[in-house]
């Protein structure tokens, strides 16, 4: 029987990758406590808040794809006992992952649960007028806009209200992935596929911070633990294929698979960008790929940013490999 993780019609979510999203536990450290400003800063007499994780809704009708998202804010474990008050999409940090197909009609809405600002939904996987298709919706309020998803590949999606760096920098982003009309040239040889979606974090809603620092952590998939301690599971011999996007919002990605070789890449995961035997995949901010590798050998298999500065700050995954393709449950050692 084939292990490959299958999506089928519109997906959320991948569960095992996207663990990392789930909202932080009550009493756990934060850098700073109030709520936020328009530049990302603590706001001086505002109560912070959380707001408890909504599920999208994703749903088909032919080839049109319904999808209601909210703009919120709730704290996130961004790394262990260490919680971040993030902008978010629907609670979780990545966003929820949208997969569409190629020639898909993408009817969407965006409620604003969040009372203090405005935010809005800037998908790169579509043709439209950002004045008209990408504009803020206002707290308490919600909007609904309409479109063509025209172009298959691995895209960013993210808040594009201004300014648009704080936005990204606090939490709001996410991948869409748009299927190729005729799927991948490679599609009947994989066995197994996950989502990564690389982001910095900086100090807590501190737009200088943003600007001129340094990220304090480095991470896939929203934290720095989640994929350490729960590997990404595979079979001696699995064809894997990974969907990856570096959200930044300012750093670029060296990504890199430690034991191994990407059979074929699809930069921005477009079947006709198709590169082979590469080592690295160099992906700027909002850059994509769909990478392809067979895995032949039992062990663990670092994921990694190759810019060592960033994987020393986060920027690590594991895949582990046993001859029966499930997890032992132990974290991997030494990463």
């Amino acid at each position: 029987m084939r292990n490959r993780i299958r999506h089928l019609g519109v997906l959320t979510a991948i569960a095992i990758v996207l663990a990392s999203c789930s909202a932080a536990p009550a009493g756990e450290h934060s850098a700073s406590s109030p709520n936020q400003n328009a530049q990302g800063s603590p706001g001086q007499n505002e109560q912070r808040i959380n707001q408890p994780p909504v599920e999208p809704i994703i749903e088909r009708n032919g080839n049109v794809v319904n999808i209601v998202m909210t703009a919120q804010v709730t704290d996130v474990e961004i790394s262990k006992g260490v919680t971040y008050n993030a902008w978010t999409f629907n609670g979780t940090v990545p966003g929820p992952v949208i997969r569409v197909r190629e020639g898909d009609v993408l009817h969407f809405t965006l409620k604003n649960l969040d009372p203090s600002l405005p935010h809005s939904m800037d998908l790169h996987a579509v043709h439209a007028v950002p004045g008209k298709k990408f504009v803020d919706v206002m707290p308490h309020e919600e909007g609904t806009f309409t479109y063509p998803a025209d172009t298959p590949g691995v895209f960013m999606y993210h808040c594009g209200t201004k300014p648009v760096l704080a936005h990204i920098a606090n939490g709001m982003y996410g991948v869409i992935l748009v299927e190729p009309k005729n799927g991948y040239p490679t599609d009947p040889e994989i066995d197994r596929e996950y989502v990564l979606v690389q982001s910095e974090w900086y100090k807590e809603h501190d737009y200088e911070s943003f600007l001129n620092g340094q990220p304090e952590y480095v991470v896939f998939n929203g934290d720095d633990f989640t994929l350490k301690e729960h590997p990404l599971p595979a079979k001696v011999g699995d064809k894997v294929r990974l969907y990856v996007l570096n959200a930044g919002p300012n750093e670029v990605s060296s990504f890199h698979v430690v034991g191994t070789t990407f059979d074929r890449v699809y930069l921005d995961g477009n079947p006709n960008n198709v590169l082979y035997g590469m080592q690295t995949v160099m992906l700027p901010a909002s850059g994509g790929a769909v990478v392809e590798f067979r895995v032949t050998e039992e062990g663990d298999y670092p994921i990694v940013n190759h810019q060592f500065k960033y994987a020393s700050r986060g920027a690590v995954a594991i895949l582990r490999v046993t001859k029966d393709g499930r997890d032992s449950g132990e974290p991997a050692a030494g990463h």
